[in-house]
């Protein structure tokens, strides 16, 4: 059961179910921190995050800083916790923070570290066309990714994963794991594993404008851009009609035959159609 004192630092989907899971082991944060609500969708309008909706549903107090200053250090250290624990949540920790709990804090990360260090690791096994990934624990330091694994565990990459599928098994991989290593972790008794800086590789950010793709380029890559992208930010190419370059949206693909197949799409201010349909009203 939950015996100690953990924070816990994460702000969207991928965290909470984390933390649906670290629950459900009898694992109970005493305190969230999550981003501040921010406007998001159609509208704009101020939403909070779903760890804030998590801490509402669970009645855990939820901190909403718009930075990690010296102000909430010293007020964190007030809080005498034992473990935090960062899953996803979207601003750097200072050192100093890091370093505040008793055991330190730790990380799930969505690769096998040192491998994609960085804000896209799980798009980026996709993108590379990697037949296998998994999640690793780590016990932060001061630099990106980079601290020393507590627990790794692999997976393998199906040939129909997208980023949707392929990250809810991720999330119940790390989460379980997490919940498994923690006893050992409060005994002080886990190895730790130095990561090789040689074979580190690193990944950015992923923006909407890297979803264009060719259509007539190399299937294999068009197929794996689809697969990474899928959901958020999406893959799209431009066609010209009546004099006017359009934006098509990729809804459905698949690749067979070392084709990539386009089945259905969105094309710019108009519903979703087969794609055949497109190429016969051009």
């Amino acid at each position: 059961m939950n015996n100690f004192k953990f924070a816990f630092f994460g702000t969207p989907d991928i965290a909470s179910q984390t933390l649906d899971i670290l629950f459900e082991s009898g694992y109970t944060p005493s305190i969230i921190i999550t981003s501040p609500d921010a406007p998001s969708g159609r509208g704009m309008q101020i939403h909070e995050s779903p760890v804030s909706i998590w801490a509402q549903k669970h009645t855990i107090k939820c901190l909403k800083p718009e930075k990690i200053d010296e102000s909430f250090i010293n007020n964190f250290e007030e809080l005498n916790i034992d473990l935090s624990v960062v899953v996803a949540y979207g601003k750097i920790l200072k050192e100093e923070l890091i370093n505040t709990p008793r055991l330190g804090t730790i990380n799930i990360h969505y690769s096998l570290l040192p491998k994609y260090r960085g804000a896209s690791p799980l798009e980026s096994c996709l993108l590379n066309g990697d037949t296998e990934t998994g999640v690793s624990i780590q016990q932060m330091v001061f630099k990106l990714d980079s601290g020393p694994i507590l627990a790794e565990e692999k997976i393998q990459i199906n040939i129909d994963d997208t980023k949707n599928n392929l990250k809810d098994k991720l999330i119940t991989l790390g989460g379980n794991l997490l919940s498994k290593i923690i006893p050992q972790i409060l005994d002080k008794n886990i190895n730790q594993i130095d990561q090789k800086e040689s074979d580190a590789t690193y990944c950015k950010k992923i923006n909407k404008e890297d979803g264009e793709i060719d259509i007539y380029g190399n299937p294999k890559e068009n197929y794996n851009k689809y697969r990474a992208f899928y959901g958020w930010p999406g893959i799209y190419f431009f066609t010209t009609k009546y004099d006017k370059k359009i934006r098509i949206k990729v809804k459905d693909a698949s690749y067979e035959n070392d084709l990539f197949i386009i089945k259905r799409v969105t094309p710019e201010g108009k519903k979703e159609i087969d794609f055949e349909d497109l190429l016969l009203s051009n």
